[in-house]
């Protein structure tokens, strides 16, 4: 993890409780003798996500429907640290490309970063609830929902003329198509040996898990559309969550002739991840 993730050390499950105690009946000693939660429970999940943002960010409300995607907290927050060592600016406004349900990065880019954001979404519901959650906390106000209404577009109809923005985050869908995103599903249950009927957490609607072409398409897709907006903008990054789309997103990135394309490695644990980032400037 980022030297700077407040999570590099283990959870303290009891001031978790203490914050949230629907978590407890989901916290169990495993053979090594310390504290845990079943990770493939989305439940669990859900539970330690919600005690995290009361513990260490002070969201008192934070709420998902059961079929939206529930997102790890401190692996989204290495992303924005990561985001920080890039763009050097102290007073930033930061732009959420599909900020979902969950409404997670906004969240901790204002709480843990003071940064100014703005975060798009296409599904009405997930508008709605990331609404909802900013409504109950008074320390959100200050972030800006946009609906995207067209389905085909990622910046256009979302960077309005009179922007500007630090940088653009995104964790773009990464299946090409549901049987794509059931099947990966299928492996993770089989690799994690799970026995329940339910294989969440590994839930999520369809915007949020799948585009056409996967996430090589959105992100060649969002290259494109950077052009447009290369002076009211410094930096457009993105999650390349398959290590081997990106020698094709890189050469799709390059021929927009930016002045920089940048690969940051990131690793949590055993899980190894990275983003791309590029600027015009």
């Amino acid at each position: 993890m980022h030297p700077k993730n407040p999570f590099n050390k283990d959870y303290n499950f009891n001031n978790l409780i203490a914050k949230h105690p629907p978590l407890k009946s989901y916290v169990f000693v495993n053979e090594y003798g310390n504290q845990t939660i079943k990770f493939a429970d989305s439940q669990a999940v859900k539970a330690l996500n919600t005690a995290l943002l009361k513990e260490h960010f002070g969201v008192n409300y934070w709420n998902i429907p059961e079929n939206n995607l529930c997102p790890p907290v401190p692996g989204r927050l290495d992303y924005l640290l990561h985001v920080s060592d890039l763009v050097s600016e102290k007073d930033i406004h930061l732009l959420d490309i599909g900020t979902g349900a969950n409404l997670v990065y906004p969240i901790l880019a204002s709480t843990h970063f003071n940064w100014k954001c703005t975060a798009s979404e296409v599904n009405t519901d997930s508008l709605s609830n990331a609404q909802e959650i900013i409504d109950k906390n008074e320390a959100l106000k200050s972030i800006e929902l946009r609906h995207q209404q067209f389905k085909s577009n990622i910046l256009k109809h979302i960077i309005l003329p009179t922007d500007t923005f630090d940088v653009v985050v995104c964790n773009p869908p990464f299946f090409k198509n549901r049987t794509d995103a059931e099947k990966s599903n299928l492996r993770k249950f089989k690799n994690l040996k799970l026995r329940e009927n339910k294989t969440q957490n590994f839930g999520g609607l369809s915007n949020e898990l799948w585009y056409r072409g996967g996430e090589e398409a959105f992100i060649k897709k969002m290259a494109e559309e950077s052009v447009q907006f290369k002076d009211q903008v410094h930096y457009f990054t993105s999650i390349v969550s398959q290590k081997e789309n990106l020698k094709n997103i890189k050469r799709a990135i390059n021929k927009t002739k930016p002045t920089e394309v940048k690969i940051i490695e990131m690793e949590q644990g055993n899980k190894h991840s990275r983003f791309v980032a590029w600027t015009f400037k």
